[in-house]
């Protein structure tokens, strides 16, 4: 069961009690209010699964662990694609302006970050000067001109936009892939390597 929750999504059901005891007081005061934590690529028991709780300011996250029975409701970026947002605001504004051409590329993508925090749970969580954060799941290869062809696209919106490609052995950033390095960095729960191909990696750790 763990392994159907991927970094990134978001679930309902951590509560305070559920916290260590030498938690901070904002995180306490988040999972009060019922905010929903995210998921992080972190090692954990089976019946446990690595989560960050996200306070009101940047400097604010806490990394821990939720029961996977404590979890009552998830939300996964791709769910968000197509979440009317009410503000107006330069990040939603970028995702507004690429959502047809992300339909269109045929693959699954999703909203992450501040963003995806806030079209999922209604907190307010961007600022005039948020970037946008997306995911791309490629399952297959995505070459360097596909990359770079589809960084022009983020570049041209109206907010930095950052996405991550989430191949099934990790996430690599797009930039990095569509940049001229050789190798790039992989992440996943176990590790961060540099790697010629992420569908393929060699072994060659960071």
């Amino acid at each position: 069961m763990v392994n159907a929750f991927l970094a990134h999504d978001l679930l309902w059901g951590l509560t305070p009690e559920q916290l260590p005891a030498d938690a901070p007081r904002w995180a306490v005061e988040v999972t009060r209010k019922g905010q929903p934590v995210v998921v992080r690529r972190a090692l954990s028991a089976a019946d446990q699964i690595a989560v960050g709780v996200r306070g009101a300011l940047r400097e604010q996250r806490y990394a821990t662990w939720m029961a996977v029975e404590a979890i009552r409701h998830r939300i996964r970026p791709e769910d968000l694609c197509h979440v009317e947002a009410d503000r107006d605001l330069p990040a939603l504004q970028a995702l507004a302006q690429l959502r047809p051409m992300l339909d269109a590329c045929g693959w699954v993508w999703g909203v992450s970050g501040s963003a995806g925090f806030e079209l999922a749970s209604g907190v307010t969580a961007l600022h005039e000067r948020s970037d946008l954060d997306l995911i791309l799941r490629t399952q297959q290869p995505l070459d360097r001109v596909q990359a770079q062809e589809l960084l022009t696209w983020l570049d041209a919106a109206a907010c930095p936009v950052d996405m991550q490609l989430q191949t099934p052995l990790g996430a690599v950033a797009l930039r990095e892939w569509a940049g001229p390095a050789q190798r790039v960095l992989l992440k996943n729960a176990h590790e961060a390597r540099l790697v010629t191909d992420p569908w393929y990696p060699q072994e060659q750790p960071a």
